[in-house]
């Protein structure tokens, strides 16, 4: 970025508006992703469609699942037509197929409306991550994701508030309803949010990006060799390699324990803490307290990994997250209850991150973006597990092991991570990898 003052000022301006927007499509990616568990106790105390608890969690599995298939096609895709069209097409899936679950006659409609949103809400991340880092100021790039981040924690206290005002007056339905106006944001998008420059020099649209650039007065990005099929199977083989296969798996597997963790939460945690005796205006609040902490375990994180090294505080984390969760399943004072909540949400929401930041640092520069996506790719399946898990236990009557079952995944995560890093022979290689870690997650 130029030395220029009124440049620099141009510059921020244009990165201001970009995080902003991409901020407000996070926000609503997060709402799309936690209604579903802020209005499920409802749903099941109802037996909306006849449902079930396993049902319901092979529901809450459906959206896991399409984000699994938007994540692992969003680069592709993003390739082909820019990021910024991905953003627009992924806001107005996610949007759309809310009104699919707000007008759904049974749990099959319901279903794949659930799948449908999943698609978009795997896929934005990702490519509105890719956007702010292209626009970010020049040192800024890992806390303006982290500032993102939040975005996605913000929708899920938003979500608890909406299922709180709406579904008991007026009904579930209303609660997807919501989840539509975002295509209301759509048109903002295609007016004020640009392209990115980096897809733009990438394609050799050179003449856009430089018009795009003096418009706004920034640098336009270095133009880099573009990676081939070829190279890119090297360095997944190269994750293989020697006893690299060891440590490989070891990773997969904490992600696939943490992602669990992560999403059986979210979907689950309104119903479980129901279960335990707490009205429903409780349960909902846990929501967004345990989202607040969220909030704040993404900004203080990368902080005390970057002073005490990321393997140590994901494990620590990890016990932590468990030591949280566990303490859930016993009913406590609510004021009490409130504290174990917000700190579990700190907890295991960076606990997650960590385990990216423990790849990054330790992969060698040519495999790192491999090595960080292969690891969140196996996380997601734990990601689709977690809220089947959930839905198992409760049909069979067991919804008392949620908590108990949730908390043996994070001892699992807390295991791997530490024998990984124990086994790990490597000196960290950089420790500014913040924006690679974040963009997994």
């Amino acid at each position: 970025m130029s030395s220029s003052p009124a440049l620099s000022a141009r510059g921020g301006k244009l990165a201001f508006l970009v995080v902003g927007l991409c901020w407000l499509a996070v926000l609503f990616d997060g709402l799309d992703m936690f209604i579903y568990g802020s209005v499920l106790p409802h749903l099941l105390e109802t037996k909306t469609f006849g449902l079930t608890p396993d049902q319901a969690g092979d529901l809450g599995s459906y959206a896991t699942f399409g984000m699994l298939v938007g994540a692992l096609t969003a680069g592709t895709v993003a390739d082909r037509i820019g990021r910024k069209q991905l953003m627009i097409g992924c806001v107005t899936l996610f949007s759309l197929a809310s009104g699919i679950c707000a007008v759904s006659g049974s749990v099959a409609v319901f279903g794949l409306g659930r799948t449908l949103a999943g698609v978009g809400l795997g896929g934005l991340l990702p490519t509105a991550i890719s956007m702010v880092s292209d626009y970010a100021r020049g040192g800024r790039v890992a806390i303006t994701i982290g500032m993102l981040m939040t975005a996605h924690h913000a929708g899920g206290i938003l979500s608890a508030y909406v299922a709180k005002w709406l579904v008991e007056p007026v009904g579930w339905r209303a609660a997807f309803w919501v989840c539509v106006l975002p295509l209301l944001f759509v048109p903002v998008l295609l007016k004020f949010l640009p392209e990115s420059l980096s897809f733009l020099v990438a394609k050799g649209r050179g003449e856009e990006a430089r018009t795009l650039a003096d418009r706004y007065e920034v640098e336009l990005p270095a133009v880099t060799g573009k990676k081939t099929a070829a190279d890119r199977w090297d360095a997944l083989l190269g994750l293989f390699r020697g006893g690299e296969w060891s440590q490989t798996l070891l990773y997969w597997l904490a992600s696939f324990g943490g992602l669990l963790l992560v999403y059986g939460v979210a979907t689950w945690l309104p119903t479980l803490m129901r279960g335990e005796g707490y009205e429903l205006g409780s349960a909902l609040t846990f929501v967004v307290v345990f989202n607040l902490g969220g909030i704040v375990g993404m900004l203080v994180a990368g902080r005390a990994a970057d002073r005490f090294g990321a393997p140590r505080i994901s494990a620590i984390w990890f016990a932590l997250t468990a030591v949280g969760v566990y303490l859930l399943s016993i009913h406590m004072a609510t004021g009490v209850t409130m504290v174990v909540v917000f700190l579990t949400g700190v907890f295991l929401n960076s606990a997650q991150t960590m385990i990216y930041a423990t790849v990054s640092i330790r992969s060698t520069p040519d495999n790192r973006a491999t090595a960080v996506g292969w690891t969140s790719g196996m996380g997601r399946f734990g990601a689709v597990f977690g809220p089947w898990l959930g839905g198992q236990l409760l049909a069979a009557g067991n919804g008392d092991w949620g908590f108990t079952a949730f908390a043996l995944a994070g001892v699992s995560s807390m295991v791997f991570i530490g024998i990984a890093a124990l086994r790990s022979a490597r000196q960290p290689q950089r420790s500014n990898d913040q924006e690679e870690l974040v963009a997994a997650h």
